[in-house]
């Protein structure tokens, strides 16, 4: 085998490796958070952060791959978050991985990228929810209610989404120093 095999071996290990982690963080961080305050989970969006960072680190397939099951996987394993949440969570968060994952790839490689790629991964998510809550709720007994769903996917989240902002840049920039990004 040359040494070019190898290397993609290696990658590709490291990257499966990698999702393994971030797959386990996105079940456990959320619980952990929600513990004594089930809410704090709606508001500081504890799943996210592993996903877009699977996005980001080991690129789209993996980061789209590990949003999708992440909310699935929890939901069997503790019963949260409910369904049809967990659904419309499961295509929010396939968006975040594949968009951090093809934005950071596509972007120069600065610093000031990653917040471009945040913001409109961000977006994309949760325009990908809110078009699968309308078609989940106009398929049920329920009604889709705008206002409610922006009031909860931007007011409600604002801590998560300023977490997010300060903390995975700096976790990008780290591990751009130690050579740790597979991903571009």
């Amino acid at each position: 085998m040359s040494k070019k095999n190898n290397k993609a071996i290696f990658n590709t290990t490291l990257r499966l490796v990698y999702s393994a982690l971030f797959l386990s963080l996105a079940i456990i961080l959320p619980s952990i958070i929600s513990m004594s305050t089930p809410q704090l989970g709606q508001k500081l969006l504890p799943m996210h952060i592993p996903v877009m960072l699977c996005g980001f680190i080991c690129g789209t397939p993996y980061g789209m791959a590990i949003g999708f099951t992440s909310p699935l996987l929890k939901f069997v394993i503790t019963g949260t978050p409910l369904m049809p949440t967990a659904i419309s969570m499961a295509f929010e968060l396939a968006v975040y991985g594949a968009t951090c994952g093809l934005l950071y790839k596509a972007f120069p490689k600065k610093i000031g990228y990653v917040y471009p790629t945040l913001i409109i991964s961000m977006i994309s998510g949760r325009v990908i929810n809110g078009i699968i809550n309308y078609l989940l709720t106009t398929t049920s007994d329920n009604t889709f209610a705008l206002k409610s769903f922006i009031t909860l996917t931007t007011v409600n989240a604002l801590p998560g989404i300023i977490i997010q902002l300060a903390i995975i840049p700096l976790v990008i920039l780290s591990l751009r120093k130690t050579k740790f990004m597979l991903n571009g």
